[in-house]
């Protein structure tokens, strides 16, 4: 079989999306009897039906799914790619694809990020949340410009990255006010059996944080273990345990969550890296995060 009529796997695709061959056409500003006469020729092609009625509505057979399942992989690609460019070209700026490890915290990535969208020359950004070994496969195959990260990549990975720290910020506890006040006297004696929020073991702060319990002696009552960090915020508002953050955010953290700080674990320290597949940083959005992080957010106190 030769490669199938993307056009026509086009209009299959929006079909299902749109739950019906009016409403597709409607989309995609054609006839019904067009989008029909389209479908007619893939399912020749392909040799089966793509869709049935059930009810009102169109869905997929068996073998429909299977193609769909295709589809879903190969066009939102092409809408993300004609959004981006339209974006740059109707505001005349420049486009950067990054990619976030879901263990980087919101208001980290916001302070890294927000520099890139002011200015006179703003970048255009498109931004993908995900674990760091998707983002790294997607790095590789150039979908992806930078990806930020708690971690670096390893020098025996196999995988040629390049690591660029944007900087390193101690550790302070945090909890809803009640709580904070109750643990703040004896810290870190008091963490002994006070519910803990903490990352999964996905994260290398985890690993840096179980190291700093360890050795402080003390061992907390975790009572949930949430890859968001933006989650892990949320469950400390409301009271639900005690859990750690960056003290480069401390100011958004206290004013948008209404917490308080415990106190600090002296010695343990969050790390965040930019990675590329250049060496030298070349890509001009890549050099604005550096030298804007390493400069304001993550700068030493002086």
């Amino acid at each position: 079989m030769r490669h199938p009529n993307y056009n026509h796997l086009l209009y299959f695709w929006i079909v299902v999306r749109e739950g019906g061959v009016s409403r597709a056409a409607e989309a995609l500003n054609i006839t019904p009897q067009t989008v029909s006469g389209q479908m007619k020729q893939l399912e020749e092609q392909l040799q089966g039906a793509l869709l049935e009625r059930q009810g009102r509505r169109l869905v997929p057979t068996e073998l429909g799914r299977i193609v769909y399942a295709y589809a879903e992989q190969i066009f939102p690609h092409g809408v993300e790619l004609m959004s981006v460019l339209r974006g740059a070209r109707t505001r005349g700026r420049r486009s950067v694809t990054i990619g976030v490890a879901d263990a980087v915290p919101k208001l980290v990535t916001f302070r890294v990020l927000e520099p890139l969208m002011r200015g006179d020359s703003p970048f255009h950004i498109a931004c993908h949340e995900g674990p760091l070994p998707d983002l790294l496969a997607d790095l590789a195959a150039h979908r992806l410009d930078i990806v930020l990260s708690t971690s670096a990549v390893p020098t025996d990975s196999g995988f040629k990255a390049f690591n660029h720290l944007l900087g390193e910020s101690e550790i302070g506890f945090f909890a809803a006010r009640p709580l904070a006040n109750r643990l703040r006297r004896s810290f870190p004696k008091s963490l002994q059996d006070a519910p803990l929020i903490v990352p999964t073991d996905r994260s290398a702060n985890r690993r840096v944080l179980d190291d700093w319990l360890e050795a402080a002696g003390v061992v907390p009552r975790i009572v949930g273990e949430l890859d968001d960090s933006a989650l892990i915020k949320t469950f400390g508002q409301h009271g639900t345990g005690v859990f750690a953050a960056p003290l480069a955010i401390e100011p958004e953290i206290v004013r948008q969550s209404g917490v308080a700080r415990i106190g600090v674990a002296h010695g343990m320290k969050a790390r965040f890296y930019a990675i590329s597949t250049e060496r030298r940083i070349k890509h001009p959005a890549v050099a604005a995060i550096t030298e804007q992080a390493r400069s304001g957010l993550f700068a030493a106190p002086g």
